[in-house]
């Protein structure tokens, strides 16, 4: 039987308003929402309660990277508010990751938030990462499945990956890791500021459980049809 892919849209806004109104426009077309570093900075947990009101799940996406006491501490508090995703950068470690799921789930294993670790962003590719690592001769592929390694060991229950990597880290990891695909675009839409983007059946056919849809459904003159076209490509 074919896994069930989630589409989720990230709500990329300054602040609640704007929020509230890709919501209403969306309407039952869209069940999951992405909360991100602005929106969250801006109106904090409340609007996570307010989704959770609406009826509809959150990713919030924070990518958490920090000592593993406060990074527990933060998805603790995170998940009382009820997301049922919360991002960590893999690269924190082994014991960071830990702590988050041990935090998320508040000591009690299998809650109802789950921890994706963040491998490499899709606004970087292979020269991105070797100045920003400070190393040569690097390949994504080889870097995203060192750090799945790491989240898998850390009991972490996916990754943040592109499309592309998707299938090498099914191959090695199996069902042990759900995969969260950003740089979900529609067939002939831009790509933005993403450099390694795939279209929602690409990325379903690579092994994909969540993808992100930002621009490509935001930005759309009427984003319920585009969210209409998503779920359409995941039949």
């Amino acid at each position: 039987m074919t896994a069930v892919v989630i589409p989720i849209v990230a709500l990329d806004v300054s602040d609640r308003a704007g929020a509230e109104a890709m919501v209403r426009r969306l309407g039952d077309s869209c069940s999951f929402y992405k909360v991100g570093l602005e929106l969250f900075a801006a109106e904090g947990p409340s609007v996570v309660a307010w989704l959770r009101d609406q009826g509809k799940e959150v990713f919030v996406d924070l990518k958490l990277h920090d000592i593993p006491n406060t990074v527990r501490g933060a998805a603790r508090s995170v998940a009382r508010h009820g997301a049922s995703l919360l991002t960590v950068h893999a690269s924190g470690g082994r014991e960071m990751i830990a702590a988050a799921v041990d935090g998320a789930n508040d000591g009690e294993p299998g809650g109802g938030c789950a921890i994706l670790g963040v491998t490499i962003l899709t606004s970087m590719d292979a020269s991105g990462v070797e100045e920003a690592w400070g190393r040569s001769s690097v390949t994504v592929e080889d870097e995203v499945l060192r750090l799945a390694g790491l989240v898998a060991t850390g009991g972490g229950a996916g990754i943040v990956c592109s499309g592309h990597e998707a299938a090498p880290v099914r191959a090695a990891f199996g069902d042990r890791l759900g995969l969260l695909i950003p740089g979900i675009r529609l067939p002939g839409g831009a790509a933005h500021d993403q450099r390694r983007v795939m279209t929602p059946a690409a990325a379903a056919a690579a092994g994909a459980r969540w993808l992100i849809l930002g621009r490509a459904v935001t930005a759309a003159d009427d984003p319920a049809a585009a969210m209409a076209a998503v779920h359409a490509a995941l039949r």
